[in-house]
């Protein structure tokens, strides 16, 4: 308690320009911060060490370090970058190496070019935020840097004898409000242009999301990523939520341990106005909705299941594959808006046996034994209860009817339900036979783990099956009515082929093994949360009762209208695209809207503002600061009386002049400018408005002497 007074205290009787360093070094810590998740961590320990040695010294009045010093950390700096990134150039390089050179460029603040090289060296920091981030939090984050800067740069040209930082604030301030118009202006009509580099790809192991692979049973416990995927807002009446199933990558290839896409067949690219090649017939009515996705550097196009039409993605080329998943022509690396439709009901896949359904039959020899004895006791079983199946083990067009097939599906979903399974995000680690170990052994696991060994059990008893991973469920925003899917929502189920016993044709038929397991997690949309430590339990046990006696969860509200807030940041500035600024030039008249157009339009409101601005700056001289104008009049009436003078000479400078000339004839001109002089600079005792009245009345009466020779 005693030390707190004690540090202001001695803050307060630092000099001035060491108070205006610790300001600065905050400032930079502002700028800096955002950046340190994507920059190595030695880096981030380096910059922590300079600024708090930069702090030391200031705080306890010590000089700066050699050179030498300099110079060594210089050459420590740029070969751990080498050696971190393999290079000295492209983005996360030269973000690494301008973080430490502002940090190392405070070192040696020895002139007033040093502090220039400092202030737009943080400038260009600040930037390198959105190369990583656009958020809302970001922005705002670099608007405080900004004005910090900006009043660092207006303290540090001021005159010696500086007034407080808080004035140097307000014209901070001001100026920040006076380029607002300037700023709206490049934003609306600034050309869109594609980002100098993509998103770094998110290295998520260990946390729920959506992966190219799958690789099951290496991860002991999940954290869950409640980072938003993407949002969508419905056109019509939306599903619910057990109903969206949102199709991503589809998993058909297994090695024992890991899931990887049928590249033979995922590479097959449909015309994307085609999709009957991929025999999908839809049926009802569509559902028309918007997606925002966010940043994935992924190329994959998240739509509910099925979609017969190609999403409508400005600047991006779509196409469907043999596995019914959209995919963009380039990883999107940036927010992005698509419309789509879909129909709930459809029938997709091969209508006959072929051979592309033997890929869905693979197995490796050898492997998971004990779901293989399961398997053939679940046929044995099912062929019993329906005996007019053959009991031949031939290839399944002869051996697995649609009615056995529906019966082996129907056992599997029993076994779960029935067999003392959990769904968990602590599964623990896998051995060689995940399959096995899941049936057998733990009886517990993520919705990975419950599909995969749900597959492995079908292809086992030759019913082609393969995984489907993609987003299910997620929750409605009430503030503004967009349906929000989380990271934590990435989920994995299950497509088995069978023949409709009426129709005699073969389809893909969804099958969600989780709801066995957690019907409350694909019904109820219930997500799992990480088991707590005991006191991490406790105060949330706590809290829960507290938010069950108000009746409402202010946490919950507050994110709820936090993500409201972003995602109309979202659409009205990031999403603001090439698409729009040419609407906007359609609106005010352009026919057929160019860059040409948008370049004279951005040129002539610039030139414009120019003239604006210089009108106003040459008003607000005259207007605004009476004292000079009477000053001026002064000026003006010596120049008529043969006595020239500069127009920057102080009223007691032109007052020696005028008595040096005029002599005592002038008693009355040098009394009156030692009385602008008072009112300039002496202490004020009255009022402002009565003394510039009483200042424009004594012109009038001023007894003015001859004119000169």
């Amino acid at each position: 308690m005693t030390m707190w007074p004690t540090v202001m205290q001695k803050l307060m009787h630092l000099p001035r320009d060491s108070r205006d360093t610790l300001f600065l070094l905050v400032v930079i810590a502002l700028v800096e911060m955002p950046l340190m998740p994507h920059v190595p961590v030695w880096c981030s320990l380096m910059v922590a060490a300079i600024m708090l040695w930069r702090a030391v010294l200031v705080w306890n009045a010590k000089p700066l370090p050699a050179r030498a010093w300099l110079l060594w950390v210089l050459v420590l700096t740029v070969s751990a970058t080498w050696f971190t990134h393999r290079t000295l150039l492209g983005r996360d390089a030269g973000v690494t190496l301008i973080a430490i050179l502002l940090a190392l460029k405070t070192l040696e603040q020895g002139s007033k070019r040093d502090a220039y090289v400092v202030f737009f060296l943080s400038f260009f920091c600040m930037l390198s935020n959105f190369f990583f981030s656009q958020s809302l939090l970001t922005a705002l984050l670099m608007l405080l840097a900004l004005l910090g800067l900006t009043t660092i740069l207006v303290n540090a040209n001021l005159p010696v004898g500086k007034p407080p930082l808080l004035v140097s604030a307000k014209i901070a301030s001001r100026l920040m409000l006076m380029g607002a118009p300037i700023m709206l202006l490049l934003f609306m009509l600034f050309p869109r242009l594609a980002p100098l580099w993509g998103l770094p790809s998110d290295a998520a192991s260990g946390r729920t999301g959506l992966s190219a692979q799958m690789r099951v049973g290496t991860i002991a416990k999940l954290a869950q990523d409640d980072s938003i995927a993407l949002r969508i807002k419905f056109a019509d009446k939306p599903p619910t939520g057990s109903e969206i199933y949102l199709r991503g990558p589809v998993l058909s290839q297994f090695d024992g341990r890991e899931w990887l896409p049928n590249i033979a067949l995922s590479n097959i690219s449909l015309p994307a106005d085609q999709s009957e090649q991929a025999n999908l017939q839809v049926m009802g009515d569509p559902i028309r909705y918007e997606v925002t996705l966010e940043p994935q550097n992924n190329p994959w196009v998240f739509v509910l299941d099925a979609t017969s039409k190609a999403p409508q993605l400005p600047n991006y080329g779509l196409s469907l594959n043999a596995d019914m998943q959209w995919t963009a022509n380039r990883s999107i690396t940036e927010l992005v808006r698509y419309q789509a439709q879909s129909h709930l009901q459809f029938t997709h896949g091969p209508a006959q046996w072929d051979g592309t359904l033997d890929k869905y039959l693979a197995l490796p020899a050898d492997s998971n034994p004990r779901t293989k004895q399961m398997a053939t006791a679940m046929m044995q079983n099912a062929i019993l209860a329906n005996a007019n199946v053959s009991t031949s083990t031939a290839p399944l067009t002869s051996s697995v009817t649609p009615t056995l097939t529906a019966s082996l599906v129907n056992a599997a979903m029993q076994q779960l339900r029935t067999g003392g399974y959990a769904y968990t995000l602590e599964p623990g680690l896998f051995g060689t036979h995940t399959a096995d170990e899941f049936w057998f052994d733990q009886k517990a696991g993520f919705c990975e783990h419950i599909a995969s060994s749900f597959v492995i059990l079908m292809r086992t008893m030759n019913v082609p099956a393969r995984l489907v991973t993609g987003y299910q469920g997620g929750e409605t925003n009430p503030i503004d009515g967009t349906w929000v899917v989380r990271q934590s929502d990435a989920h994995a189920w299950v497509e088995v082929w069978q023949v409709d016993a009426t129709s005699q044709t073969g389809t893909w038929l969804r099958v969600d093994p989780t709801s066995a397991v957690s019907p409350q997690r694909i019904d109820l949309q219930q997500r799992l949360a990480p088991a707590a430590n005991v006191f991490g339990g406790t105060v949330n046990e706590a809290l829960q009762n507290v938010w069950g006696t108000l009746g409402f969860n202010p946490l919950k509200q507050l994110r709820t209208g936090w993500e409201a807030l972003n995602h109309a940041w979202n659409q009205k500035v990031l999403n603001y695209t090439q698409t729009k600024q040419f609407e906007l030039l359609k609106n005010l008249g352009f026919q057929h809207p160019s860059w040409e157009d948008l370049g004279y339009l951005i040129s002539a409101l610039l030139l414009a503002m120019a003239i604006i601005g210089s009108a106003w700056v040459q008003w607000d001289k005259r207007q605004h600061d009476p004292w000079l104008r009477l000053l001026d009049k002064v000026q003006q009436r010596l120049k008529e009386l043969g006595l020239s003078t500069m127009p920057h000479t102080t009223p007691r400078t032109l007052a020696t002049q005028v008595h040096t000339h005029f002599g005592a004839s002038a008693n009355d001109l040098v009394d009156y400018l030692l009385q602008l002089e008072r009112f300039r600079y002496a202490k004020p005792s009255h009022s402002t408005n009565q003394s510039l009245n009483h200042l424009r009345l004594a012109f009038r009466n001023i007894k003015w002497p001859a004119k000169l020779g």
